[in-house]
C-alpha cells in the first residue's frame, strides 16, 4: 500500500492526471468515525478501505459515538465523515453547521430498512397472520406470557439507562398495555434482552417487544416489525414520550419517530477528496438485508468491523460495484 501511494504521487508531481482518476492522490489524510456499535463500525471501515484502495487516501479511523463526534466536527473540523450520524438529536446544531458552510450531509439514507420500533417473530405471524399490527398483538397478551407472571402478556424493554427504556415506559402507558393485560420485562442488558429474543426463536416460542435495525438479531431470526399506527405529533414525543415518567403525564399512542441516518462530511473532506470520493459518499447506499447479513456474520464469526469489510469487497462486489466508477472498481478487486 505505502508503495502504492509513493507510486500515485510521483504519477501526479510528473503531470500525469489523467491515470485512473489521479486527483484521488490529492486526497491526503482523512479521518473517519469509528462510531461504537456495530453496523457504525463495519461502515467506517468498508469506507476506510475503498478510500485508501480505490482513491488513495490515507484513512485514520477515530473512536466515536454520536454526540461526541458531531461536537467535535462542529467545533474542531474532525473526524472529517461520520458515516452513520444519527442526527435526530443533532438536526438544529447541524443545519446551522451546513448553513455556514462548517459540515455537509452528503447521503440522507446510507442504509435502507432503517428503523426502532416493537417486533414479533416470523413464525408468530405465520400462526397467526392477523397479528401484523400493535393494536391487533396487544389483544393478544395470552399468546406472549410473560416469564415471571404467565397470566398476563409479557412486553420487552430496553435496558435501564438507554433512552428507549424511557420511550417504551411512556409508549406502554399511551397504549394502555396494563389495563389490557400486560406487564414490563425488565431485561437489564442488552445480553438479556438478546438473549430472550435468541431464546424464544429457538423454541418456536412468541416474543413481542423493542428492538431496531440495522442489527444482527434482527437479520438473524428475520424479526418482523408491527405497525405501530400514525404519527401522534411532535410535541407528544419530543415532549413526552422520550421524557422521564414524572415529565410525561399524558402521552398519547404513536408511531415510532422516523429513524434519520445520515453521512456528514466536513469542509475539508469536501475541499480535497474531489469529485469521484463525493460521489462515492453519495451513491455508498447499503440494502437493509446486505447490512443485516453482514452483522449476523459478525455475530457468527466474531469478527469486528475491519474483517467484516473484506469479507463483504470480496463476497459482494455486486452491491458496493455500484457505488463507484468501473475503474476505481477494478482497482479495489486488483488489490484484494
Amino acid at each position: 500500500m505505502k508503495l502504492k501511494r509513493i507510486l500515485l504521487s510521483a504519477l501526479v508531481a510528473l503531470g500525469f492526471t489523467s491515470f485512473s482518476g489521479i486527483a484521488n492522490a490529492a486526497c491526503g489524510k482523512i479521518t473517519i468515525a469509528n462510531m461504537n456499535w456495530a453496523s457504525a463500525n463495519f461502515m467506517a471501515e468498508v469506507d476506510k478501505q475503498i478510500l485508501e484502495r480505490g482513491y488513495g487516501c490515507e484513512v485514520e479511523l477515530i473512536p466515536g459515538a454520536t454526540m461526541p463526534t458531531f461536537t467535535s466536527m462542529n467545533e474542531k473540523g474532525e473526524p472529517d465523515v461520520a458515516p452513520e450520524l444519527w442526527a435526530n438529536a443533532v438536526q438544529t446544531p447541524l443545519q446551522k453547521a451546513e448553513g455556514e458552510g462548517r459540515l455537509f450531509t452528503i447521503n440522507k439514507g446510507p442504509v435502507q430498512g432503517l428503523g426502532e420500533g416493537w417486533w414479533v417473530l416470523p413464525h408468530t405471524l405465520k400462526k397467526h397472520p392477523e397479528l401484523t399490527s400493535a393494536e391487533a398483538v396487544l389483544k393478544r397478551p395470552d399468546l406472549f406470557p410473560h416469564p415471571e407472571d404467565p397470566s398476563k402478556g409479557g412486553f420487552h424493554i430496553c435496558p435501564p439507562g438507554w433512552n428507549c427504556e424511557l420511550s417504551n415506559r411512556n409508549h406502554f402507558r399511551a397504549w394502555g398495555m396494563e389495563e389490557k393485560g400486560w406487564a414490563i420485562v425488565e431485561t437489564g442488558s442488552a445480553a438479556a434482552l438478546d438473549g430472550s429474543i435468541a431464546k424464544a426463536a429457538e423454541r418456536g416460542e412468541n416474543w413481542f417487544g423493542y428492538y431496531w435495525s440495522p442489527t444482527s438479531i434482527i437479520g438473524k431470526y428475520d424479526m418482523q416489525a408491527v405497525d405501530m399506527g400514525s404519527w401522534g405529533g411532535d410535541s407528544n414525543w419530543h415532549d413526552c414520550i422520550v421524557k422521564p415518567e414524572q415529565e410525561c403525564a399524558d402521552p398519547k399512542k404513536t408511531s415510532w419517530v422516523e429513524s434519520v441516518v445520515w453521512t456528514v462530511v466536513t469542509k475539508n473532506f469536501k475541499d480535497n477528496v474531489g469529485e469521484e470520493g463525493m460521489n462515492y459518499f453519495k451513491n455508498r447506499v447499503y440494502p437493509g438485508p446486505a447490512m443485516n447479513g453482514m452483522l449476523v456474520w459478525m455475530g457468527d464469526n466474531q469478527a469486528d468491523g475491519a474483517d467484516a469489510a473484506m469479507e463483504f469487497l470480496k463476497t459482494q462486489p455486486d452491491v458496493w460495484g455500484k457505488w463507484v466508477s468501473s475503474s476505481v472498481a477494478a482497482k479495489i478487486k486488483a488489490s484484494l
